[in-house]
């Protein structure tokens, strides 16, 4: 027979356990076992944008490759279950439900395009489940802050504005704009407006394209007849190659220039090295072709190693420096991270991740402000 006493322990254990099991704050989150944690990633992986998501999701499979080898996080391994998108809305939605409620993970990475990453927002937010590395500049995204959502790379406003004074600062004045039609086109649209009125000045002329579109006609007709000195491209790399072909080809020259999200890799195996030569890009991550700088070393190694080849390239070396990222934040939240120690731990200060710098704070999630500006070479090869 059990005493009184024993019967009261027993019964107050059982009730403690049945507390815990009910309570969501003292359970693991999903996506983490003893072994394992598992990360999820929307990219386009097809269709005219498909090379961008190939690239990122390489870069960040080279860096868990690399970190599995060494033991992983605390002894789990982290896998990443990539889906395809498009580059469309909708699909990126129901990846984000699917990641979450299907696959189970524990946090999201490097989300592609600005329309997209906005309507999944949503579903993620409401879910409290962070995303750390958002592959868009727009503004729409940085403010208000979203407590589960966190940027790497500089904004579309500041690439646009070191574009802008740049060109100013050769006497450059009769600046046009061509931008995609959505999200990541108006925020490259607006930063160029208002860097512009800065200078006084305003764009001599405004052509847009659709996304996913290559029908450029409307907007050469209308940027050609002003006959700028430059033209500030927002667009991906098919309908910028298919605009300044058809600007070249209506007698126009003007300096084209555009942001980080062209892919230089990509637009020169558009066009041919001779036809992108001499067209301007903005940078927002570090030069992969550096030999000194830490995080392109390891960048370089992991990639070898993993891919078996030296395509070294900006969204090869984003998706690393984004695993990296999520790495350090997992590493910072303890030996049994929680989503919310991850959000704090990211809150918490700076992270060097081998010479490329982010810092976030509750009331900003921006991360980074780094742009550098690069031209295509006659061999193209980007020059710095």
């Amino acid at each position: 027979m059990l005493s009184h006493a024993m019967k009261s322990l027993l019964v107050k254990l059982g009730a403690g356990m049945l507390l815990a099991l009910g309570n969501p704050a003292m359970a693991a989150d999903p996506g983490i076992s003893d072994s394992t944690i598992t990360l999820g990633m929307s990219a386009p992986l097809s269709g005219p944008n498909g090379a961008y998501g190939k690239e990122m999701k390489e870069g960040a499979l080279a860096y868990f490759a690399q970190l599995n080898a060494s033991g992983g996080i605390n002894g789990r391994k982290v896998e990443l279950v990539t889906l395809d998108d498009g580059y469309e809305t909708e699909r990126t939605v129901a990846n984000t439900r699917k990641l979450i409620t299907e696959n189970k993970v524990f946090a999201l990475m490097a989300y592609y395009g600005s329309s997209p990453t906005t309507e999944a927002m949503k579903v993620f937010s409401e879910a409290k489940v962070p995303l750390i590395g958002t592959i868009s500049g727009a503004g729409s995204l940085r403010t208000p802050v979203n407590r589960y959502m966190f940027h790497l790379r500089a904004s579309y406003a500041d690439e646009t504005e070191a574009i802008v004074n740049h060109l100013v600062g050769l006497g450059i004045n009769q600046i046009a704009v061509f931008y995609q039609n959505d999200g990541f086109g108006k925020s490259g649209l607006d930063g160029v407006i208002a860097t512009l009125a800065q200078h006084k000045l305003k764009p001599v002329a405004i052509g847009s394209v659709e996304r996913n579109s290559l029908d450029v006609g409307n907007a050469v007709a209308q940027i050609a007849k002003t006959n700028p000195q430059a033209v500030i491209m927002v667009t991906l790399y098919k309908p910028t190659a298919e605009f300044v072909r058809q600007m070249r080809k209506a007698g126009q020259i003007p300096q084209f220039s555009t942001l980080s999200p062209i892919g230089a890799d990509l637009l020169v195996a558009e066009m041919g090295a001779k036809e992108a030569h001499g067209i301007g890009i903005s940078q927002v991550m570090p030069y992969p072709w550096n030999d000194t700088l830490p995080i392109a070393k390891e960048y370089h190694k992991a990639l070898q190693a993993h891919a078996k080849h030296s395509n070294y390239s900006y969204y090869g070396m984003e998706g690393f420096i984004n695993a990296k990222l999520v790495t350090e934040a997992l590493k910072k939240a303890g030996r049994d991270p929680s989503r919310e120690k991850v959000v704090s731990a990211l809150e918490s200060g700076s992270f060097d991740l081998g010479g490329y710098k982010v810092s976030y704070s509750p009331t900003s999630h921006n991360g980074s402000r780094f742009v550098d500006l690069t031209v295509l070479g006659r061999d193209g090869k980007v020059l710095r």
